[in-house]
């Protein structure tokens, strides 16, 4: 019995350890081998027993991830998918029927196989779709069973197949422009006997084959999974994203991806899509006479106006598309959405959450109303209406109220950016109302700003005049007061003033919001700005005469907001800082919401959704310490104060020529070096990098070089400080106060080290804006300087390009030039592949200076200490992911200074084991190549040879095999700074008044 039960053991482990080796060598065998009747004999088989079923899915997933080679016969490539699409089809169909049938007999082991059985359909669609489109009964099979999983109970099968389906329907394909034109007449039908060649439905793609019907079932399906598992879910079959099991910050990853699926189907199908989004808000919504929902039905409420505004945005996207809809399909369209605004316009809903969601309804129909122009009176109402509904809370035990009358008031500014012009010709209704309300103590500070900020959306529609008219209605009374000597020399003239207007809660509020005004007129006003090329777009403003609208208001608005945030600054130095009383020192510690944000423990809010993010919605309650109001005051004031600045420069001219830099300089810099990281960090972002972007040539030497100059001196001493104490002891010591947490040593030894990762990377960032190519237009390509072995009398001096380069001009101001060269070689020891990447532009910059020009200094820096530092990089693991920048680097400094300078070669001697004859081998080699990708090549096996394979950043790399059925994903290797569109149309709101 004991020798039956050994044979069986290894019976079992010989063919366990076959599908090992197989999936191991899977992507590098041949397509005869993978085709031969043998290989799929046996793995097929083996897919019916439980012990090796998965095993061997996991080798027919590996095969379906390929794609068709180029370099061997197609008919036997497709044969071979064509045996493996009818094996894995009867598998799954099994799997699909007896879960359809017999839900509670599946087992989690079988269910874990469904799910790998899931994964290897998609991959063979995803990528071997050509093989299944040959034969329309096929296709109708595999689509159907494709969704039958999207349709599926168990979350993990239906996320499988939404990656199949969002694959599938983006394929470009004329048959979806002709049917996005004609509306959604389907051209599906038995393909397979109507005379389409197969050829045509490869060039066509599966769109030839998805009929109304599946299009509706998807988009159906889609609007149910809007929803995560949460206590307010009822118990039903059908299986929620579960963030306990899934994670908190995937679900808004997986929404984001239905909400794809979604925007593409309205693409193609509108009338369809209007209609099944418009079916599931009937349904959510329920009885519109009941006045109160369950916390279950709000949040299905949400999902289903998140599909709204999808559907909406891809049929009236504004690309043009719409207009040429036939008048058929825009008829239906049009009586769908306005059948659903007359319901919206009818309810009666009284509940904050309620009229939150409502008006969240109407803006989201934003873009249907600059189509469809004649009801935006109506809608403008219903706000109004929504709006004077709700009782005015200035403090309270809640403050649902009051977060929902700002919702409104959100919702006016984004209708006024979706409809465009279709508001004008009711600004002046919205303006009489406005006062109206104010006048009558109806309308709160907070909310009248978001009304006017919606003015200033709508007015930049309608050109300059026009919103020079509305800023100067909007900025009259402002003007009055924030002008006042009066509270400046009350509360400005000393940081000491600063202590005493906390005193008075009404008039510190009412100076933040008259920034965070100023800040919303600056964004919301003007012409969109040019972000690539700055100092072209600073030019071109120049000479072709245009003036902001804010330009004429930067005189007065900057001067009192220099001060205060100068006033801000010094609560923070000392002896100053230690006569403050106990509550404001510990309101300069960090709030709850940034602390929430470096521990990751924050959600992403929905677009368009008023969160907390600033820490201002809660400031004020009853109960509320002065504290944290002071504390909120003083993150708002100067983030918007910040912000104001980086903004008010992006003018160019108008602003540095208005104000004296030396004014601006004092107020952000004469306490740089008692600031925390977190600030030092906001100043940078906001303030100092639109500065330097933005400022002209002319002004570098006033603005750029005494702005720069003690930033980089105060960040290389504090970086340096703190790095060495991560990399030493464990630790990053930064100068941040987080307050008392006591028994979180953890979490405070993680927001240390984010603080200093986030301020490395902002750091990085000035310094590839220095190296933006239009702030270094004078600056030659390697290639336009000619041979590598130019004499040095054709070289120019550096002060020839202090006028065209802002790197050149940085080299020449000594004070400002060496603590960024500290900081540029540093980093490459920092274990922060992030900080690496944005510091390679500047790199770059150095190197093209030291060779086109005569300054020695340079070339040596450059040739040893910036050449030996990138190598050094190279032995950090992390920094693999720019692995090919830095050895392009390393080929720029050696292949252009190695013969003007011994530096390079020395610092190639140095290395472990080098050896002269090596090094003499790599000359040979690069004299015989002038292919830059050859010459890395070489580069780079040199310093692996060099170090004996210790570069981890190039060690940790796999070698790229070199077959053409095998697909690698691309990385890309420049990282995108500065606001993301989703930043930039984050609405923040203060619940104040």
């Amino acid at each position: 019995m004991g020798s039956c039960n050994r044979s069986c053991q290894i019976w079992f482990n010989s063919w366990v350890c076959w599908l090992e080796y197989l999936i191991l060598k899977v992507s590098l065998c041949s397509i005869s081998f993978i085709s031969s009747a043998f290989l799929f004999c046996r793995c097929g088989s083996l897919l019916s027993y439980s012990d090796f079923r998965l095993l061997a899915c996991e080798f027919f997933k590996i095969v379906c991830q390929r794609k068709r080679p180029a370099d061997v016969a197609v008919c036997e490539y497709d044969a071979a998918m064509s045996n493996i699409f009818q094996v894995l089809m009867n598998i799954s169909q099994e799997f699909l029927t007896k879960s359809r049938m017999q839900p509670m007999a599946i087992d989690e082991s079988e269910y874990e196989f469904g799910v790998c059985i899931c994964e290897t359909v998609v991959a063979l669609g995803s990528s071997n779709m050509q093989c299944i489109l040959v034969d329309g009964a096929r296709t109708s099979h595999f689509l159907q069973q494709m969704l039958e999983y999207y349709q599926h109970y168990r979350i993990a099968l239906h996320f499988q197949s939404l990656l199949f389906w969002l694959v599938a329907l983006r394929e470009p394909s004329k048959a979806k422009s002709v049917a996005r034109v004609s509306g959604d007449t389907s051209p599906a039908g038995n393909l397979g006997s109507v005379g389409v060649s197969s050829t045509e439905k490869e060039k066509k793609g599966v769109s030839l084959f998805i009929t109304d019907e599946i299009y509706s079932t998807l988009l159906d399906v889609s609007f149910k999974r809007m929803l995560k598992k949460s206590a307010n879910s009822s118990s039903s079959l059908l299986e929620l994203w579960n963030e306990e099991l899934e994670g908190k910050s995937d679900f808004s990853n997986y929404r984001t991806k239905l909400l794809d699926l979604i925007r593409v189907i309205a693409s193609q199908r509108p009338v369809i899509a209007a209609a099944n989004i418009v079916q599931r808000i009937n349904v959510v919504s329920g009885d519109a006479n009941q006045t109160t929902k369950s916390p279950q039905d709000l949040d299905a409420m949400v999902g289903a106006q998140l599909g709204l505004e999808t559907v909406v945005s891809a049929i009236f996207d504004g690309s043009g598309d719409y207009a040429k809809t036939d008048h058929e399909a825009k008829f239906q369209i049009h009586r769908t959405f306005e059948g659903l605004l007359q319901q919206l316009l009818s309810l009666k809903w009284t509940e904050p959450s309620l009229i939150v969601i409502h008006g969240h309804y109407l803006d989201s129909l934003g873009l249907y109303l600059r189509h469809y122009p004649d009801v935006v009176a109506s809608v403008v109402n219903k706000l109004f209406e929504l709006l004077t509904s709700l009782p005015i809370t200035i403090q309270g035990p809640s403050n649902n109220s009051r977060q929902a009358r700002l919702q409104i008031c959100s919702s006016f500014i984004r209708i006024s950016r979706a409809a465009d012009k279709a508001l004008l010709p009711h600004m002046k209704n919205i303006a009489d109302t406005m006062a109206y309300l104010q006048g009558e103590g109806r309308l709160l500070r907070a909310e009248h700003d978001h009304l006017c900020e919606a003015f200033l959306i709508m007015a930049s529609s309608s050109g300059i005049q026009q919103q020079q008219e509305v800023l100067a209605w909007l900025l009259e009374p402002l003007n009055k007061t924030w002008t006042q000597v009066e509270w400046q020399t009350a509360y400005l003239s000393d940081p000491s003033g600063l202590t005493d207007m906390f005193a008075d809660t009404q008039f510190m509020w009412s100076i933040y919001h008259t920034v965070t005004f100023f800040e919303k007129a600056l964004k919301r006003s003007g012409t969109k700005r040019s972000t690539t090329a700055p100092q072209a777009a600073i030019t071109t403003t120049t000479a072709t005469g245009y003036l902001h609208p804010m330009s004429s208001h930067l005189s007065w608005i900057l001067p009192p907001l220099l001060r205060l945030l100068r006033c801000i600054h010094a609560l923070w130095a000392e002896p100053f800082a230690q006569s403050l009383t106990g509550e404001i020192k510990a309101a300069k510690s960090m709030t709850i919401s940034e602390q929430a944000s470096l521990l990751g423990e924050t959600s992403k809010p929905t677009k368009g959704q008023v969160a907390p993010a600033d820490g201002l919605l809660d400031v004020q309650r009853e109960g509320e310490s002065k504290e944290n109001n002071i504390r909120n005051w003083l993150r708002g004031v100067r983030d918007s104060g910040y912000n104001l600045i980086g903004l008010a420069a992006t003018l160019g001219e108008a602003f540095f020529r208005c104000i004296d830099g030396s004014s601006v300089i004092l107020a952000l810099m004469e306490n740089v070096q008692v600031m925390e990281f977190r600030h030092l960090r906001q100043l940078m972002h906001l303030a100092v990098v639109p500065l330097v972007k933005y400022c002209p040539a002319e002004l570098w030497q006033i603005w750029t070089a005494n702005l720069l100059q003690p930033i980089f001196v105060h960040c290389q001493q504090a970086l340096d400080y703190s790095w060495s104490s991560l990399l030493r002891e464990g630790r990053a010591k930064v100068p941040d106060s987080f307050g008392n947490l006591s028994g979180s040593e953890l979490k405070v030894e993680v927001m240390e080290e984010k603080l200093l990762r986030d301020l490395t990377r902002e750091v990085c960032s000035v310094l590839w804006v220095l190296a933006l190519p239009g702030l270094n237009s004078g600056l030659p390509s390697l290639e336009q300087l000619g041979p590598v072995n130019r004499i040095d009398s054709s070289l120019k001096s550096l002060e020839s390009f202090a006028s065209s380069s802002l790197t050149g001009f940085l080299m020449l101001n000594v004070g400002t030039a060496l603590p960024a060269l500290r900081i540029t070689v540093e980093v490459f020891s920092w274990t922060d592949s992030e900080a690496v990447t944005k510091v390679i532009p500047f790199c770059g910059a150095l190197i093209h200076l030291a060779v086109a020009t005569n300054r020695a200094e340079l070339r040596q820096f450059v040739g040893n200490d910036l050449f030996s530092s990138i190598i050094q990089g190279l032995s950090v693991e992390l920094n693999a992911v720019v692995s090919a920048e830095l050895i392009g680097l390393c080929r720029e400094i050696y292949l252009y200074l190695s013969d003007k300078d011994p530096a390079p070669k020395q610092v190639l001697l140095s290395l472990s084991d080098m050896k002269q004859e090596d090094l003499l081998a790599f000359d040979d080699c690069l004299s015989k190549t002038a292919s830059p990708k050859e010459q890395k090549q070489h580069m780079r096996s040199l310093l692996l040879l060099a170090t004996g394979n210790k570069l981890k950043a190039l060690a940790s790399q796999k070698t790229t095999n070199i077959i053409t059925n095998v697909t690698t994903r691309n990385r890309g290797t420049v990282a995108h700074h500065g606001p993301s569109a989703e930043e930039e149309d984050r609405i923040g709101l203060a619940g104040l008044s």
